[in-house]
């Protein structure tokens, strides 16, 4: 979006006014006004330490109308798991033959991973690789499991990881601008709903400081934390 159509997007916004959901979507889309498909995000300033092991937040959530990006998963599965993987959609069937050539070249081709337990000794050796890039499969975000066919089919139907970062903060890509402002104020109370179950016990005071949506290209649209 260029500068001035980012400023007239803003002067659709009221200052320190907090919208609700439904007010919120549909500025979003309104304000979605660049040459592609922007992606919706939402982003969280929680009450949380994160330097506190127990206030960590980290789960999944699957999104009623799917998230509008098409995943490429990669399954890491042993040999009588390749056929089942095969027929639920897997993009990559992560062998042992194509984990050594994934450290060797570097190159990963895929958006999400999911493993059987027998798979992830081998999978290690490729977490330097893959662990900065929140790529490892991780029995937390329902990556790592038995049934392969319900774990990529979770992916591919819209499921998404979240976790906080070091400040505090949680960033959530959950739509497509083009959504219907239905499917899109849906979307955005399932993460909340998603966020607000994975409050820690032990976290103390206000819980949502600050709770905001916005487009690639839009500016950004304070939603009402009271109403959460």
């Amino acid at each position: 979006m260029s500068g001035k159509r980012f400023k007239e997007a803003q002067k659709k916004i009221e200052k320190n006014k907090q919208y609700s959901v439904e007010e919120a979507a549909a500025l979003v889309k309104e304000n979605a006004s660049a040459k592609f498909d922007e992606s919706v995000e939402m982003h969280f300033r929680l009450g949380i330490d994160p330097k506190k092991g127990e206030q960590q937040i980290r789960g999944t959530v699957t999104l009623p109308n799917g998230s509008g990006k098409t995943k490429r998963v990669a399954a890491f599965v042993d040999s009588s798991n390749e056929t089942a993987a095969k027929a639920a959609g897997a993009d990559i069937i992560g062998t042992e033959e194509y984990i050594a050539e994934m450290i060797q070249k570097g190159n990963i081709d895929f958006d999400v991973a999911i493993a059987t337990p027998a798979m992830m000794p081998k999978l290690a050796k490729a977490a330097r690789l893959l662990g900065p890039r929140g790529l490892m499969p991780n029995p937390k975000t329902d990556t790592v499991g038995t049934n392969v066919e319900k774990m990529i089919n979770d992916q591919k139907g819209g499921k998404i990881a979240f976790k906080n970062d070091n400040t505090s903060n949680v960033h959530i890509t959950m739509a497509k601008a083009s959504f219907e402002a239905e499917k899109l104020v849906e979307n955005m109370q399932t993460v909340i709903e998603a966020i607000k179950k994975a409050k820690p016990s032990s976290s103390k005071g206000i819980y949502f400081k600050n709770v905001s949506v916005t487009s690639t290209m839009g500016p950004g649209i304070k939603i009402d934390t009271s109403e959460l």
